[in-house]
């Protein structure tokens, strides 16, 4: 892989994180709130944390194993939060992950971020497969992804474990197919 990707949508850019950005992600994603939707965000977030994990972004590019982007808007360029897929390309697919800070929440702001990383994966990257999953008490989640036209594909009871509690997990996915056969509304 070569140079990271910008991706534009009518109101925000998709860009790589920088250094710069560590106050502000960790301020966002420290928050209880984003950090208990997630099984990767850690509680607290400590200092350094932030700038540790944008550090690695640029390796596990280059290695093929994931893009990651910055969602801010576009008017001002203020990061509203993360979005980003992990690689199996000896599958074909990605896993899409994001969160948003708290004060973008209900804006539409990761729809349209999700809907344009699925351009990316199929039309730039050729993916056969993307799939996401959400913890069952997040429902808001869900919504998204079936907004950008993922199906639902199962449940796994007490999947994983945050924070001492048992969390059921909702799985999602899309195929290419999905979208050139035009069956997805918005793609």
């Amino acid at each position: 892989m070569t140079e990271r990707p910008t991706l534009k949508t009518e109101r925000l850019i998709l860009r790589a994180f920088s250094l710069a950005d560590g106050p502000v992600v960790k301020r966002m994603a420290g928050d209880r709130d984003i950090a208990s939707t997630t099984v990767r965000i850690p509680h607290p977030y400590e200092d350094g944390m932030a700038e540790a994990w944008i550090s690695t972004h640029h390796e596990q590019y280059e290695k093929g194993e994931s893009v990651v982007f910055a969602m801010t808007l576009r008017e001002d360029s203020t990061l509203v939060g993360a979005i980003g897929l992990e690689l199996r390309p000896e599958h074909t697919q990605a896993e899409l992950g994001y969160w948003v800070g708290k004060p973008y929440w209900n804006c539409g702001y990761c729809t349209e971020a999700a809907r344009e990383v699925l351009w990316y994966a199929f039309g730039t990257l050729g993916l056969n497969r993307v799939y996401a999953q959400h913890f069952g008490r997040n429902p808001a989640s869900g919504r998204v992804l079936r907004k950008i036209g993922m199906k639902h594909e199962g449940s796994l009871r007490r999947h994983f474990k945050k924070w001492g509690k048992y969390e059921d997990v909702e799985w999602y996915g899309i195929l290419m197919d999905d979208t050139t056969n035009r069956t997805v509304p918005g793609i």
